[in-house]
């Protein structure tokens, strides 16, 4: 079998929040048979010990001074453009290799969306290129849709048009447009047209991680007005198709969470993160540590190292009492999943990340949501507006706005109420991925495509 099977070509953004939606794509397409060789970058490897079946190649690209110089600014926009630039030849070379190879005629290439100048090189090779998206059909939509907002004068946006909803991106405020902190606005907007002439000029249909049940109308849109005559699949939430253990990337989880979480009553403990790349400044983290001690409410918190801008700070004495009495717990990394599977956790406080939020939605927890760049602006509007998921804690906020924030959440009628609603989208998310779902169909259909004389070389 493996020397006759179809291979497709991955290759995953060197972000951890990219490397795992690709990686659990990459098993979904080797158990319907297919050959994989995942094609990455030195820079944040993934673990192939972990994918035995698995063909890993490493570009041993060069990385300009830019890059890691972009990343210690905090600069993402600046370091995502400067990997495009170095990785583009070394990946186009590594294609052509896995062309030339004898075991198993390479289908197509599935690249991450991020990784524009990728997705163009396949198509000049010859190769049919899917883009992966780890992130939402709303923030796809939203990107697509950013050239023509810019032409109609919508974008940039105004201080005085910042709660006003946007035109083609309802619900989306300018508020909730995408934006990433630290980088120049006019140099987030060239990533995100490079990014949009790519996927119009080069990408042979588009593979998301999502599901219809949440995500149809922006789906539509994405096929009748940005991709005509290209498809969809909406394959997600991929990690419930996959029956495999998540991987932690960089940062060892404290193995003291669940048992932690078993001594405490049903759906009374909040969780905190903000995730794998998000920073806060002195002034927010002790805003956030008073508010989650004057709270009442027990909570896992999650501080991992380089979370605070300035250094690990001392914490604040009534967040420290509260520890101590055992009313909270602090952890520098935890088993997010098995964290909110947790019969006793009963909200989640998070910046909104694609991968968080749909397994808070598959969890059926409502959430808190401090969004901080990117697409987690687009993801927050949705949970909070859309799906009537969560709450906002506002752009700038307080102790005394977060402890109130908290316990409406937490014991309030307004949450249990978010609560009833993320039960819901759970049920619809596990019926996606049963046997018949919509994501367990488009799988298998975009396996067809694959393999089909459409998306040949």
């Amino acid at each position: 079998m493996a020397g006759t099977a179809r291979r497709v070509v991955m290759f995953p953004f060197p972000f951890r929040s990219h490397i795992a939606p690709m990686l659990q794509l990459a098993e979904l397409l080797r158990a319907r048979g297919l050959a994989v060789t995942v094609i990455h970058a030195d820079f944040n490897a993934p673990d192939a010990s972990r994918h035995p079946d698995l063909t890993f190649v490493p570009l041993h690209e060069s990385l300009p001074d830019a890059v890691t110089a972009a990343a210690a600014a905090g600069d993402l926009v600046e370091q995502m453009l400067a990997l495009n630039a170095a990785c583009e030849a070394p990946f186009r070379d590594a294609l052509i290799r896995c062309v030339a190879r004898r075991d198993g005629q390479v289908a197509c290439a599935v690249v991450d969306g991020q990784w524009y100048a990728a997705i163009t090189a396949a198509a000049e090779v010859g190769v049919p290129a899917l883009a992966l998206r780890t992130d939402s059909a709303a923030t796809l939509h939203c990107m697509l849709s950013y050239s023509r907002l810019c032409s109609d004068g919508y974008l940039p946006i105004k201080e005085e048009t910042r709660d006003e909803v946007v035109p083609t991106v309802e619900p989306l405020r300018g508020r909730d447009m995408i934006r990433v902190d630290g980088s120049d606005a006019a140099r987030v907007r060239e990533f995100i047209a490079r990014v949009d002439d790519a996927m119009r000029t080069a990408a042979a249909g588009v593979v998301v991680n999502t599901f219809v049940a949440i995500e149809e109308p922006e789906l539509n849109k994405i096929m009748r007005h940005h991709l005509p005559g290209r498809p969809a699949f909406a394959v997600g939430p991929m990690h419930r198709l996959l029956a495999v253990p998540e991987e932690h990337g960089l940062h060892e989880p404290d193995g003291g969470c669940v048992a932690w979480l078993h001594a405490r009553p049903p759906r009374s403990v909040l969780y905190v993160s903000l995730g794998s790349v998000a920073r806060v400044d002195r002034q927010v983290f002790d805003e956030m540590a008073l508010g989650l001690a004057g709270s009442g409410v027990p909570f896992l918190w999650v501080i991992r190292p380089g979370f605070v801008a300035d250094g690990a700070p001392p914490l604040p004495e009534p967040m420290a009492a509260v520890v101590a009495n055992g009313g909270g717990k602090l952890v520098t990394w935890a088993p997010q999943r098995d964290v909110l599977a947790h019969p006793a956790i009963g909200g989640f406080w998070t910046h909104c990340g694609w991968n968080s939020t749909l397994e808070s939605i598959c969890e059926g927890v409502p959430m808190l949501v401090q969004p901080c760049f990117g697409d987690q602006m687009v993801n927050a509007r949705y949970v909070t507006h859309q799906w009537g998921i969560g709450m906002e804690l506002g752009e700038v906020f307080d102790s005394e706005r977060v402890a109130k924030a908290v316990r409406k959440l937490m014991v309030g009628e307004e949450g249990a109420v978010m609560r009833n609603k993320a039960r819901g989208l759970m049920e619809k998310a596990r019926q996606s991925v049963e046997d018949g779902g919509a994501s367990t169909v488009a799988i298998d259909r975009l396996v067809r495509y694959m393999l089909s004389s459409k998306c040949s070389t």
